[in-house]
């Protein structure tokens, strides 16, 4: 064992006497000898990061604790992705006979489909990362451009769809129909008059619920004037379901009711209705009266519905559909595509997925912090079922013929966008909602 000498215990570690090499302090210790202090592999100063790490920064932030992403309703997200997607598929197949007969691109409808769908999932993000109470301050913005929309609908700028001035030409070949986002701004101009209640009230006064009805009437009034019977059907709706809901006595109900049924006589005894519109409802009330005439469409329809059996003919694969025997068969009679091709499972697939959209916003209603949120969230739920149901219920044969497309399911641009900035005001009252009361 070596000893150290006396000499060296004043010397200081690492030191050596005169003639000898120095030794490491680890030595004097027991201890091995340290390695050499390496630097940390990162990025040299002034150089940019790698695009796989930038990902990776990306990817960490949109999971993190705090991020919108996690506080979304990805349930309702996927049932809209899912009926966008199976939607986009009939109106493929739907389309893909007729331009091929005219010689032009078979995916023509497809891509535009498609297209409409990234804008559309844009406008419901930009929506979906607001808060819901500034939708207040867009309500009068929204429902002023609409109301502006439809009466330039009325002029000679307007497009002549099925006997109705319903859109808009703009160049380049594109079409907007302001009636879509009329909509949604009856629900948000609703939804702020009724839903701001003073200090102690539980719920609106009959003033308020009065203003409601006066602004909701002008783009009403203007839909009839194209007209359009199926819009004006789903206006209703809305802003009678959306005054039920807000809380007002039994009594205003009733009265609102019997004025309703006062206006029905007066249309009919009044002879306010088209020709085409009372032929529409005289087959859907007689549907075999006029099997080539009036009741055609909704003839053929259940036709191929019915020839889809439990699986249907497959996709591209529809007799009645390659023959376009079905008219309309992209937009408003989309739902008989579903079932001549995948049969009564496609259909019920369809349909539970809209009871899932439809479930999902009465469940954020309940939710809602204030009566905005939960009457902006009850309008979106009645737009959707309400529409969903004329749609399906008009190829069946058990509605009349309105003209009402499929949510998320049939072919539009506008109809589309409306759908998805409806389905972002349901996300931006999801993610503000309080989790401890």
């Amino acid at each position: 064992m070596t000893s150290l000498r006396d000499s060296d215990l004043g010397r200081k570690p690492g030191r050596s006497s005169p003639g000898q090499p120095a030794r490491p302090v680890a030595a004097y210790r027991g201890l091995a000898p340290l390695a050499p202090r390496q630097k940390f592999p990162g990025p040299r100063p002034g150089s940019r990061p790698s695009l796989g790490r930038r990902m990776g920064r990306l990817a960490r932030r949109a999971v993190a604790r705090k991020s919108p992403l996690r506080h979304l309703d990805w349930v309702l997200l996927g049932a809209v992705l899912a009926l966008s997607l199976m939607g986009t598929l009939l109106v493929w197949s739907a389309t893909q006979p007729g331009l091929i007969h005219s010689g032009q691109d078979p995916r023509t409808y497809l891509m535009k489909q498609l297209m409409n769908i990234a804008l559309g999932l844009i406008f419901m993000g930009a929506v979906a990362f607001l808060d819901y109470r500034k939708l207040r301050l867009y309500a009068p913005v929204i429902y002023g451009v609409s109301c502006v929309g439809l009466v330039v609908v009325l002029t000679p700028l307007g497009s002549i769809v099925n006997g109705a001035y319903s859109w808009i030409s703009l160049p380049g070949g594109f079409q907007i129909e302001p009636s879509e986002f009329a909509k949604l701004g009856i629900i948000l101009m609703t939804a702020t008059i009724i839903g701001e209640l003073r200090h102690g009230e539980a719920r609106p006064r009959l003033r308020a619920a009065g203003i409601a009805l006066a602004v909701a009437a002008v783009p009403i009034l203007l839909v009839a004037a194209e007209p359009d019977l199926g819009v004006v059907i789903l206006m209703l709706s809305l802003i009678i379901g959306l005054i039920a809901l807000s809380g007002v006595r039994l009594w205003w109900l009733g009265g609102l009711a019997a004025a309703g049924a006062v206006a029905m006589v007066a249309v009919i005894n009044l002879h306010l209705l088209k020709t085409y519109q009372i032929g529409r409802l005289t087959a859907f009330l007689h549907p075999s009266a006029d099997p080539r005439g009036t009741g055609y469409s909704a003839a053929q329809s259940k036709i191929a519905i019915g020839n889809g059996w439990w699986t249907g003919q497959g996709l591209f694969h529809g007799p009645l559909v390659s023959g376009n025997f079905v008219p309309e068969q992209h937009t408003d009679f989309i739902f008989a595509v579903a079932g001549e091709e995948l049969g009564f499972l496609g259909c019920t697939l369809i349909i539970v997925l809209l009871a899932v959209l439809l479930l999902r916003a009465l469940r954020i209603a309940q939710r809602a912090d204030d009566q905005f949120g939960m009457l902006v969230a009850c309008g979106v739920a009645i737009w959707f079922g309400v529409q969903s149901f004329v749609n399906i219920g008009m190829t069946m044969g058990i509605m009349p013929v309105t003209g009402l497309p499929l949510p998320f399911v049939s072919y539009g641009g506008s109809a589309m966008f409306a759908d998805m900035i409806a389905i972002g005001a349901l996300q931006s009252v999801y993610r503000h909602r309080t989790v401890f009361t």
